[in-house]
C-alpha cells in the first residue's frame, strides 16, 4: 500500500508542506556530486501546467561501501529497465504517442518561439509526468492546447509517423478516462487502462477469477496481479508478464541487473529474496511471488532495500492487476531508530483500537518501520512518488509474517524545503489554527504517515471464510483500505501514548494540528485538483473526502465541527477535538466491520454517499480563492543520476551522484537508454 500520492500523497500532506514558505525561482541546470545544505540546494527544477518538478538529494551516499553503492546502482538500473512497462500498462497507445512526440521534439528545426510550440512542449512534459496521455491524478485524458493541424505540420516537418488511431485519440473523446470508478457503469469497459483487452467486461473478470482456486485457501494467490486479460475468439486468456511473455524484452533487462545485484547482496537473506524475484520474473508463477514476498518481508537486515515488480492495484478498476514500480532505498539510521518505537508497540495500538474484538488481531506480527533515503524510482513511483509504503499487500502474509513499512525521508524533506505559497493562511479558520499548523504540522504529517503505514495497514483481520477485499468490496476496495488506515492514524494522533513513547513533546497540539489539516483538506483544499463539475474519482482523494464528510455530518449535529462563513468565505472550525476523536473511532469501527465482513453494500453507501459528489458551491469558492497562488497543486521528481567509474578492466571503482540538468533532459535520456519494448505489445 502507498501513502500517497498521489501525489501527494495524502494530499493534506502535500498541501501542508506546500504552505510553509513563499516560493523562490531557481536555476534549472544545477549539478552536484555531494549532498549540500538545504539552504543551498536548489530543490525546484521547473513548473508548468499544474505540475512542479523537484529534485531530491541522497544524504549519506558517501558513507556507503563500494559494494553497497554497487547494489544500489544495479537495483536502480533494474528498476529503470522496466520503465516502459508502466507506459504500456497505462494505455495501449502511450508508447507510440510518446516516441512520436519525442522525435518531433528532438528533430524539429522550425520556429520554436510560437505559442503553439510552447503548447506542444508543455503537452509533452505533462505526458512524461503522467507516464502517458492521461492525467496522473484525475485519470482524465490530457487535453493539448494546440490543434490537429499544428501537430500534422510538426509530424510532416520531422518525417515522424504516427498511426491514425494514436493520432486521433490525442484529440477525440475516445478512452477519455484511464480508470473509471463511477457507479452504474462497466468499470473495466469504461477504463482506458491497458490491463484488459477490447470487449472484456466487469462480469468477465469477476467470473474468470471466481473459478480460480488457490492450492491453500488460507494463503490465496494474487490471481491477475501480473497479467493482461484478453479475449481471443471469445475465450478469455491471460497474457502473463514474464521472460518470454508479455513485456519479456524489458523483463529480461530487469533480470540481468537483478542478477548483478544478487552478487553484491549484503547478506544471504537479501540475496535469497532477490533470487526468488528473478525466478518470479522468469516464470510469472504466483506461488513464487508469494514465496518472494515472505522472504523479502523477513529480510530486514542490511542498509539497502528495494521495491520492485507489479505491486499496487489502484490503476485496475477492479483491483486485480499490479502496476510496475520500483523504489531503491537506503536506511536512515537516526530516524529509523526514533520511529521503530511504533513497530515495537504495534500490539498496544491493536489492543486499544476502537474495533469489535472479533476484528482485532491477537498478535500483530513483524511490522517493521524504517525511515529511508530514496536513491532511485521508476514506473508508477516516478515522477509522481509516494511518501510512504507498506508491503506486501497480501492479507495472509501480513498476518503470518508481517510487513515492511517505510517513510521516504528525503522525499518528504524535499517537499518541506521546496518552498511554496501562502495558501495555508487563506484557508485556516483563525490565527490559532495557523500557528498550530506552522509549529506542529510537519510533525503531525510524519506521524500520520507512520501510523497509517505501520499501525493502520497492519491492523484488523477478516472474518473466517471472507474472501480478499478486492473480491468482496470490488471497486471500493482501495479507497476503503486507505480510509481505514487513515482513520487508525487519526484516532491515535490525539492519544497521550505518543508523548509517553517520546514521539512528540505535546500530543494534544500535534493532534489538533493533524485534525485541523485533515478536515480542511478533505472538505476544501484538495478540491483545487478538480475541475468544476467533476466527481471525486482517485481512491486516496475519495477516502479523504468520505472520512471528512462523514465526520463533519455527525460532528455538526453534535456541536463538534462548525461550518463558518465569514466575508463570503467558508471555513471549518473544530470545537471539540476529543469528541472528534471519538467520531473518527466510531467510523473506524464501522470501516473495519465492512472490510472484515466483506459488506459491499455498506462500502458502496459510504463511498458513494460521502466520497464521490462534491459541494459545487464550495468547490467554485475554493477555486476562486486559490487563483491568487501560483504554486502548482501537484509535484514530482527527477531522479539523481548514479554514474559509475571503471578501471581498464571494466570494473566499477566508484559511483558518483549527479543531478540532471532538467526534467526534459532526463526524460529524453531515459527514453534512449531504457527503450526495450516495441510500441505495440
Amino acid at each position: 500500500m502507498k501513502l500517497s500520492k498521489f501525489i501527494i500523497l495524502l494530499a493534506f500532506i502535500g498541501l501542508a508542506i506546500s504552505c510553509k514558505n513563499d516560493s523562490k525561482e531557481v536555476n534549472n541546470s544545477e549539478k552536484t556530486n555531494e549532498t549540500v545544505s538545504e539552504d543551498k540546494f536548489n530543490y525546484v527544477v521547473e513548473q508548468f501546467a499544474d505540475l512542479k518538478i523537484l529534485r531530491y538529494q541522497i544524504p549519506g551516499w558517501e558513507n556507503l561501501s563500494l559494494k553497497e553503492q554497487k547494489l544500489v546502482y544495479y537495483l536502480t538500473q533494474a528498476g529503470l529497465s522496466g520503465r516502459d512497462i508502466m507506459w504500456d500498462q497505462n494505455y495501449r497507445h502511450n508508447l507510440t504517442i510518446r516516441k512520436a512526440l519525442e522525435n518531433v521534439y528532438t528533430t524539429y528545426e522550425g520556429d520554436k518561439s510560437t505559442v503553439s510550440w510552447n503548447a506542444f512542449k508543455t503537452y509533452l512534459k505533462r505526458v512524461w509526468f503522467s507516464n502517458g496521455i492521461h492525467h496522473h491524478y484525475s485519470n482524465d485524458k490530457i487535453k493539448p492546447e494546440f490543434d490537429r493541424d499544428y501537430l500534422s505540420t510538426l509530424l510532416a516537418a520531422t518525417k515522424t509517423e504516427l498511426p491514425k488511431a494514436a493520432y486521433e485519440v490525442i484529440f477525440n473523446d475516445e478512452d477519455k478516462k484511464k480508470v473509471n470508478q463511477a457507479k452504474g457503469v462497466d468499470n473495466v469497459a469504461a477504463s482506458a487502462v491497458n490491463f484488459y483487452g477490447p470487449k472484456v467486461t466487469n462480469d468477465d473478470v469477476i467470473n474468470f477469477y471466481a473459478k480460480k482456486k488457490s492450492p491453500n485457501p488460507s494463503k490465496p494467490l494474487s490471481f491477475g496481479l501480473n497479467s493482461q486479460l484478453v479475449k481471443e475468439n471469445g475465450v478469455l486468456k491471460e497474457r502473463v508478464y514474464k521472460s518470454g511473455g508479455l513485456y519479456g524484452e524489458a523483463i529480461d533487462e530487469i533480470i540481468k541487473w537483478l542478477e548483478k545485484a544478487q552478487t553484491v547482496a549484503e547478506n544471504k537473506a537479501q540475496g535469497d529474496a532477490i533470487g526468488l524475484l528473478i525466478q518470479y520474473y522468469k516464470t510469472g508463477d504466483l506461488q513464487t511471488w508469494d514465496d518472494y514476498n515472505v522472504a523479502w518481508t523477513a529480510a530486514t537486515e542490511g542498509n539497502i532495500d528495494y521495491i520492485n515488480s507489479f505491486i499496487e492495484v489502484y490503476n485496475d478498476p477492479l483491483g486485480y492487476r499490479g502496476s510496475y514500480e520500483t523504489i531503491v532505498q537506503i536506511k536512515d539510521f537516526d530516524m529509523s531508530e526514533k520511529m521503530a518505537v511504533l513497530s515495537e508497540n504495534a500490539q498496544w495500538f491493536e489492543d486499544n483500537a476502537p474495533l469489535m474484538e472479533a476484528h482485532k488481531k491477537d498478535s500483530v506480527v513483524g511490522v517493521t518501520y524504517k525511515v529511508v533515503t530514496v536513491a532511485g524510482e521508476a514506473g508508477d513511483a516516478s515522477p509522481s512518488t509516494p511518501i510512504g509504503v507498506n508491503l506486501p499487500n497480501a492479507n495472509w502474509i501480513r498476518a503470518a509474517v508481517g510487513s515492511k513499512s517505510v517513510s521516504l525521508g528525503n522525499i518528504i524533506n524535499a517537499y518541506n524545503n521546496a518552498g511554496s505559497t501562502g495558501r495555508l493562511k487563506e484557508f485556516v479558520h483563525d490565527e490559532e489554527e495557523y500557528v498550530l499548523e506552522e509549529q506542529y504540522g510537519q510533525v503531525a504529517d510524519k506521524l500520520h504517515t507512520a501510523l497509517h503505514e505501520v499501525i493502520g495497514h497492519a491492523s484488523g483481520q477478516l472474518n473466517p471464510g471472507i474472501g480478499e477485499t478486492k473480491e468482496t468490496l470490488k471497486n471500493y476496495a482501495s479507497t476503503m483500505e486507505e480510509g481505514r488506515a487513515d482513520l487508525v492514524g487519526l484516532y491515535y494522533l490525539m492519544d497521550p501514548k505518543l508523548q509517553e513513547l517520546g514521539l512528540v513533546d505535546d500530543w494534544e497540539k500535534v493532534g489538533k494540528a493533524a485534525y485541523d489539516g485533515y478536515i480542511r483538506n478533505g472538505l476544501m483544499t484538495q478540491l483545487i485538483r478538480l475541475n468544476v463539475g467533476d466527481d471525486v474519482e482517485e481512491a486516496h482523494m475519495r477516502n479523504r473526502q468520505w472520512v471528512s464528510a462523514w465526520a463533519f455530518e455527525k460532528g455538526e449535529k453534535e456541536g463538534v465541527i462548525e461550518k463558518v462563513t465569514r466575508d463570503g468565505k467558508t471555513y471549518f472550525d473544530i470545537k471539540d477535538y476529543a469528541k472528534l476523536r471519538s467520531i473518527f473511532g466510531e467510523l473506524l469501527k464501522e470501516t473495519q466491520r465492512i472490510k472484515s465482513e466483506g459488506d459491499y453494500t455498506a462500502a458502496e453507501a459510504l463511498v458513494e454517499g460521502y466520497g464521490v459528489k462534491v459541494d459545487q458551491e464550495i468547490h467554485k469558492e475554493v477555486l476562486q480563492r486559490n487563483e491568487q497562488f501560483q504554486s502548482a497543486p501537484y509535484s514530482g521528481f527527477v531522479n539523481p543520476v548514479l554514474v559509475p567509474e571503471t578501471n581498464d578492466a571494466g570494473e566499477i571503482t566508484a559511483i558518483k551522484v549527479t543531478q540532471p540538468d532538467n526534467f526534459v533532459s532526463q526524460m529524453i535520456d531515459y527514453s534512449k537508454q531504457y527503450n526495450f519494448l516495441p510500441e505495440v505489445n
